[in-house]
């Protein structure tokens, strides 16, 4: 025989299956982990780069899940920045540039290290269902390979098109072909599948950049990461530059209009309004003069720059005209053009919190297949649906995050709860709690449920409770220890805040937006200096947001706490919400389509009004 019978199958090792196989595997399910390549597992198909605007929130709680997408990233970075230090913490979000073919070996090297996943290089062409119940999948060489649950993160390999210009071709990224069949089963079996549009740039080669002409943009004086396990810090660090499109580059783009496949319909997918194609920025901001463009290298030792903005669908002619144009790149040679690439996607309604699809039991869904775009966003639902795939098979309890527990919560929610109408992609405001949910607190958040769990090692855990022991201590120290004037007044001075006259607690000088902790832990006395000597800068700024912002904490926990309360009155799944004649007739048809599992989830549907969720609560007796 030569497959056994297998607790998972993930089908594809882009960044939302990688997550998958390592989740369900390391909870101790027996996992197979089918691509069409083994050499591009977690590939960086667009920017070599992880993190960003809340993005670095998710990778950085997929790390305290015990996730991997953290430790790869900083094992293989060659530029960290903690973008929006100028704003509060709940807006810091680190970002890192990655070498492009470390990643993806690094990420190789650690589920080939993960006991437990069994790797197949295959096409699925179709699943195995039998009496609403997944149970395998069929491969394009003919094989039909048995399991408990299958996790499908087909990326944008379904029915996927490649377009430059007048030219299209088959593809699910440049140099891989597109995968045929699943779509249409899923169709046969009932479910609504749409099209959606994502796009990348030109690669350009580095030695034909003028980078006089450009803006530097170097990575942090003291860099940091993602994992809450210590990682080697970066001794050097690759620059990214910055560069502007101008009217002429405009000008020259627009020749290419009529024959760009967007504007003549050839594409019918919808495409991302945050990180849109520059043909499209042009045309719907056409007022501009100018838009920003950031020049990203691809690795340590490779010549290959990536242009971040300046993705394109246009004849390739016109994309290399119109960059001779940019200042910098007058004399630009391409390794290849931009394109777009539109692909088959699953409205994801059609799924419960647990990814779990409501047609088809143990099939779940996650990433791009979800209408997301993004690897970090792919990676967190990849976690998820991989924990949700072993607990069910294990019939166990389901794993679901709150909106006040972590980004990974709102992402999953807003996609099961509002659908999607373009590309979803993760942003701060998207979370009410942004407060409580800061990069610099996922741990704190998430770690002891994923230990429990049994998949945050115990390692991870002990690392955990290290750091509150000494968050602990040391917020007692500044809450107890007082400061003469004569010592501390030269320093306020410096800073540019008021002198004090009487003795104050460190704990309340640090509410001063101007003071710093590192600057006020000069003024413990001697004995106690020696305590926190050793104290990571993790600890520091921890300690730091909770003293500075805690009263906006706490308003943030309890009006958490108190729209909470909606989250714990359920509603049962087979209710029929059409005999509710006093709910209005969206509602009716909204609530019957979602089958919300608890009335706070009821009460974020699109269409859903505040007496619509009041006659539900009167119904339920509240």
């Amino acid at each position: 025989m030569l497959f056994e019978n297998y607790d998972v199958i993930v089908v594809g090792a882009g960044h939302a299956g990688s997550e998958a196989a390592a989740a369900a595997a390391n909870l101790g399910s027996k996992v197979l982990l089918i691509t069409m390549n083994l050499q591009t597992i977690a590939q960086m198909s667009c920017n070599p780069a992880m993190g960003g605007i809340a993005k670095g929130q998710i990778v950085r709680e997929i790390d305290a899940m015990g996730g991997y997408s953290g430790i790869v990233t900083d094992k293989t970075m060659i530029q960290f920045r903690m973008l929006n230090k100028s704003k509060g913490p709940a807006m810091w979000s680190p970002r890192a540039q990655s070498d492009r073919v470390m990643f993806s070996n690094e990420w190789r090297r650690k589920l080939e290290m993960t006991t437990n996943v069994d790797f197949w290089q295959d096409t699925v062409v179709g699943l195995l269902v039998k009496d609403k119940r997944v149970i395998g999948v069929k491969t394009g060489m003919g094989l039909e390979i048995n399991s408990k649950s299958v996790v499908l993160t087909n990326g944008t390999f379904l029915n996927g098109i490649i377009h430059i210009g007048e030219k299209s071709f088959g593809g699910g990224r440049m140099g891989d072909k597109a995968s045929t069949g699943i779509t249409e089963q899923l169709v046969e079996l009932g479910f609504r599948s749409d099209r959606m549009k994502t796009g990348t740039p030109v690669r350009i080669d580095g030695r034909s950049i003028n980078f006089e002409k450009l803006i530097e943009q170097k990575g942090d004086d003291e860099p940091g990461g993602f994992s809450y396990f210590e990682q080697p810090k970066l001794k050097q660090q690759r620059s990214c530059w910055i560069a502007y499109t101008s009217l002429k580059v405009h000008e020259t783009l627009r020749t290419g209009f009529h024959l760009s496949p967007m504007f003549s319909g050839r594409i019918e997918g919808i495409g991302p309004r945050y990180c849109p194609s520059i043909e499209d920025k042009i045309d719907r901001f056409a007022g501009k003069d100018s838009h920003q463009l950031f020049v990203e290298p691809e690795g340590w030792d490779t010549i290959e720059y990536y242009l971040n903005g300046f993705s394109s669908s246009l004849p390739d002619y016109v994309q290399v005209k119109a960059l001779r144009q940019i200042e910098g790149f007058e004399n630009a040679k391409i390794f290849r053009p931009g394109y777009a690439i539109e692909y088959d996607f699953f409205p994801p309604e059609q799924l419960f919190h647990t990814l779990e699809t409501k047609l088809i039991n143990n099939l779940y869904f996650a990433g791009q297949i979800n209408g997301t775009t993004g690897y970090e966003e792919a990676a967190a639902q990849g976690l998820m649906a991989g924990i949700n795939a072993h607990l069910k098979v294990r019939e166990q309890d389901p794993l679901i995050l709150g909106r006040a527990e972590a980004y990974i919560g709102v992402l999953i929610d807003d996609l099961i709860t509002k659908g999607v109408d373009e590309p979803y992609r993760m942003f701060t405001s998207r979370a009410e709690y942004r407060i409580l949910l800061r990069q610099d607190n996922a741990d704190a958040r998430l770690t002891e449920k994923s230990f429990k769990l049994g998949l945050a090692s115990k390692e991870r855990m002990d690392l955990f409770v290290t750091k509150q022991e000494k968050i602990m201590i040391l917020i007692e120290m500044l809450r107890s220890v007082s400061v003469d004037p004569n010592a501390v007044n030269g320093y306020l001075e410096s800073s540019g805040t008021s002198l004090i006259t009487a003795k104050q607690k460190l704990a309340n000088l640090l509410l001063r937006p101007q003071l710093s902790l590192t600057g006020l832990l000069e003024f413990l006395p001697s004995e106690l200096k020696s305590i926190t000597s050793g104290y990571d800068k993790a600890v520091l700024e921890s300690t730091e947001i909770i003293l500075k912002y805690e009263g906006y904490i706490e308003k943030e926990k309890e009006m958490a706490d108190k729209l909470a309360r909606l989250e714990d009155v359920k509603l049962k799944l087979e209710f029929d919400y059409h005999s509710l004649q006093s709910l209005s007739y969206e509602a009716r048809e909204k609530l019957s389509e979602i089958k919300p599992s608890t009335l706070g989830q009821a009460s974020r549907i699109s269409g859903i009004s505040p007496s619509d969720i009041s006659v539900l609560a009167i119904f339920l007796g509240r």
